[in-house]
């Protein structure tokens, strides 16, 4: 289930959006003004943020932009200012979506569907790898499920971001250990399946319908993603 963080600080605004969210299926936490948003951003590294324009201690723009310095997470711009200027400001800052008050909660939840479908690989030189509720933060060293740290050694993590770089092509044991073992290594090619399988279990919440690592009988392992 992917996590909105709706920053807003209109209340009634807040709890109507939160409320259309969770019956569509989300997860939906709130934050009312910027310093928040930003401390509560970190803390839960939700799956999109619902941002207000109009914001007390600091306004959305400013918000948006410490955002966009640390993380892709998807961003939808809420203002009640409707002017083409604002629309293409916000768009320049990175927000990936733009909707202007007064709204229906309905396409502000079909937006929302929207935007979660689009891939997002790379955000201003911060590689970022997005696969449905998967995030892989490969600069930062970070695995993110659901929106939660996933903790992973460095070797498993090295195998993990190895096949995001990757997705959809196979890879045979002997390729596995030069590209992520390094040729040096002189131990048996049991630890890529011993590797995959603590993968496999650390990663057993993500949904089967957004991706998977699979087995080849006789030809290797395969990070399989769907879109």
């Amino acid at each position: 289930m992917k996590l909105v963080l709706v920053v807003e600080d209109e209340v009634p605004i807040s709890r109507v959006l939160a409320a259309y969210l969770r019956r569509a299926g989300f997860r939906v936490e709130a934050a009312f003004d910027g310093r928040e948003a930003l401390d509560r951003f970190e803390a839960l590294q939700p799956d999109l943020v619902i941002l207000d324009v109009m914001l007390p201690e600091m306004d959305g723009w400013e918000v948006l932009r410490q955002i966009r310095s640390r993380s892709s997470c998807p961003v939808i711009m809420l203002t009640a200012l409707g002017e083409m200027h604002q629309r293409v400001a916000g768009l320049n800052e990175g927000a990936d979506d733009y909707v202007t008050k007064p709204f229906a909660p309905e396409e502000v939840v079909a937006r929302v569907r929207a935007v979660l479908r689009r891939p997002r690989p790379m955000v201003r030189g911060r590689e970022i790898a997005q696969f449905g509720s998967l995030k892989i933060d490969f600069d930062g060293h970070g695995v993110f499920l659901h929106g939660k740290r996933v903790p992973l050694t460095p070797r498993d993590f090295s195998l993990l971001a190895f096949f995001a770089r990757h997705p959809n092509r196979t890879f045979s044991r002997d390729q596995l250990l030069d590209r992520v073992w390094g040729w040096e290594y002189e131990g048996s090619d049991r630890a890529v399946d011993l590797a995959v399988k603590r993968l496999r279990k650390a990663l057993n919440q993500w949904p089967k319908d957004e991706g998977e690592i699979i087995t080849l009988r006789g030809v290797g392992y395969q990070f399989r993603v769907y879109e």
